[in-house]
């Protein structure tokens, strides 16, 4: 089946939001100074902390974070309502400064994860289906990057093949389980691999934040562009898997390599 023109339009779409996140580039307008030098005002020791706050917001994202959406509502997703709200608890963050990260963050993420998820069912995703559960926590891997990755596994498409065995896995014990332990080996190994590149993201984010004269209302702010950021990776995913479903995962590869 060729793909339409509308369709073609969309997958171009997809393609420019999955590969020019530009983040950094964003939160250097808000600080006022090069990226980099925010990154000096991070406590020592700074990365084994954020992979623990990561592992922790995106357990309780998985836990609770879909449970309240409706599957049967057909509007477009509500993008500004979940930004103000993130926004908020970025302001109330930002206010008590980098020490509130590991209470604000978890919070953060769960609104995010709904955010996520509500745009995955504007995209035409059943998400009460456990297989979409699973594809929203993907989104949180989009966008960053892991100090394992090499240059073959920075892209897109290889990322979703590194994930797509853990996910499957994953699928499957909490289907014979029927619920999600903490510590079972295929969950722990899922949220770390997705922990190692939200975490990237979430130094930045930290880093923004950690300069002394953002506050609360720079931490709405950054909150605000940190929830823009993942929204455009939910939207770009989604769009994808839209389209796969309706053309097939290779013929929508390969048109997406020759955009």
């Amino acid at each position: 089946m060729e793909m339409s023109p509308t369709d073609i339009k969309r997958l171009r779409l997809a393609k420019e939001l999955l590969e020019n996140p530009g983040l950094a580039a964003r939160l250097t307008n808000v600080i006022g100074m090069p990226f980099e030098k925010a990154f000096d005002y991070l406590p020592a020791r700074w990365t084994g902390t954020i992979q623990g706050i990561a592992q922790k917001a995106l357990r309780q994202a998985l836990d609770v974070a879909v449970t309240t959406l409706d599957h049967n509502d057909q509007s477009s997703s509500r993008d500004r309502l979940h930004k103000f709200l993130v926004a908020t608890s970025g302001g109330i963050g930002g206010a008590f400064g980098l020490p509130a990260l590991s209470i604000e963050l978890p919070a953060t993420t769960v609104i995010m994860f709904r955010s996520i998820a509500d745009i995955a069912r504007s995209e035409g995703e059943n998400i009460q289906l456990l297989e979409t559960r699973l594809a929203c926590l993907e989104v949180f891997a989009l966008g960053g990057s892991s100090d394992m990755d090499n240059a073959a596994e920075s892209g897109y498409f290889a990322l979703r093949a590194i994930l797509s065995k853990q996910v499957s896995e994953a699928s499957k014990y909490i289907v014979e389980k029927g619920v999600v332990e903490e510590g079972a080996p295929v969950l722990v190994r899922l949220i770390a691999t997705i922990a190692s590149r939200f975490g990237a993201t979430i130094s930045q984010k930290a880093a923004a934040s950690a300069v002394p004269v953002i506050g609360a209302v720079g931490g709405a702010l950054i909150n605000s562009i940190f929830m823009d950021h993942f929204q455009n990776m939910a939207r770009g995913h989604f769009i994808m898997r839209r389209l796969e479903r309706r053309y097939g995962m290779e013929h929508v590869h390969d048109r997406y390599r020759t955009l």
